[in-house]
């Protein structure tokens, strides 16, 4: 049964809002075969054309009419999503849908009916953030278009995006949003780096990886700080005590990054606004469910041989255990990454 009437809203604003953009998608051929058409979009949407063809053919991602047509939004971001968790705990909390299952995040197609969520989780003390994404899959119900959000940064991240979201048409793992995302993550930095290669830009790939060891440097950080919460929150305290203890050690995490700026990315600030954003659980969280396990998928693909229909295939089995046994496999190969 659904629960109530503010479910049956949040379920009439997902359907309504994705059978609107559905309604709106325009053939990308046909984009292309008009002279009208923005030279830079053009540019784009050969492009990823292009990736498409290699995503299939070179990467053995799944071969439909998705991203086949193309979607002017006119928006900062497709959707918008609300992250929470308790005040003292970094188990983000989770929303069951049909087809997706579990999730850690709860999204929304206007930003006001996200603001209103999160305030509302906010009031009774979760920690809470909101993010806006690009892109999202429909898992292939649907033939998802291009979108005018997905398009933004360089051609790495607008192919990044398209491998992303391919993967995770190819393997979906019901009510695990740490496998899913991490393992999308993989097959996108990957494929990327593969396509470069195949496109005669192999100088392009030392600075799509320099790329790369910032956001995982930033993991580490991240990664760090969460252990130190979880070994705070699990301690006998006076809630004010935590608190305090809690904004301390947000403040180390700040000086920290400062000196990761200066000591190992040559003063690059691109993640300063995620910090102006605010500290919190759920900000920590948010960033987690993407990045947790793609070390473990790393050591996952070198079992495989670098080949990647084994590591399709691998990935696959992994993702049919039960929970647990999935997340101690998870676990194992997070070890092996860490010991290479």
């Amino acid at each position: 049964m659904l629960g109530g009437c503010s479910t049956i809203s949040y379920y009439s604003q997902a359907v309504g809002g994705h059978l609107k953009l559905m309604s709106q998608r325009q053939s990308i051929d046909e984009l292309l075969a008009d002279e009208n058409t923005d030279p830079d979009l053009r540019y784009k949407l050969q492009t990823l054309i292009d990736a498409r063809r290699f995503a299939i053919v070179d990467l053995a991602l799944p071969a439909n009419e998705s991203y086949s047509t193309y979607v002017d939004t006119g928006r900062g971001a497709l959707t918008w999503n609300v992250v929470a968790t308790s005040e003292f705990s970094m188990t983000a909390n989770t929303w069951c849908f049909p087809v997706a299952g579990c999730v850690n995040y709860r999204g929304y197609f206007d930003r006001e009916h996200a603001e209103e969520f999160a305030a509302s989780l906010a009031e009774q003390s979760y920690d809470v953030t909101i993010g806006g994404a690009a892109a999202y899959s429909t898992l292939g119900w649907f033939d998802d278009p291009v979108y005018d959000t997905m398009l933004r940064g360089g051609d790495t991240s607008y192919v990044g995006t398209l491998f992303h979201e391919l993967a995770h048409q190819l393997l979906y793992v019901k009510d695990d949003s740490n496998f899913n995302e991490a393992f999308a993550s993989f097959v996108e930095q990957e494929g990327v780096r593969i396509w470069l290669e195949s496109r005669q830009q192999s100088e392009r790939i030392e600075d799509y990886e320099a790329t790369i060891k910032r956001a995982s440097d930033f993991g580490d950080l991240l990664k760090n700080t969460r252990g130190s919460l979880v070994d705070l929150y699990a301690q006998e305290l006076p809630d004010e005590v935590k608190r305090a203890k809690k904004e301390a050690i947000f403040a180390t995490m700040l000086e920290d990054y400062e000196l990761l700026k200066t000591s190992e990315w040559d003063g690059y600030a691109g993640y300063d606004g995620w910090f102006r954003r605010g500290l919190n659980n759920a900000r920590l969280m948010a960033v987690a469910t993407y990045r947790q396990y793609v070390p473990a998928f790393g050591a996952m693909y070198e079992e495989a041989g670098r080949e990647l229909e084994s590591f399709y295939a691998l990935a696959a089995e992994v993702g049919a255990l039960p929970a647990e046994k999935r997340q101690a496999k998870m676990s194992s190969y997070t070890d092996a990454a860490a010991a290479q």
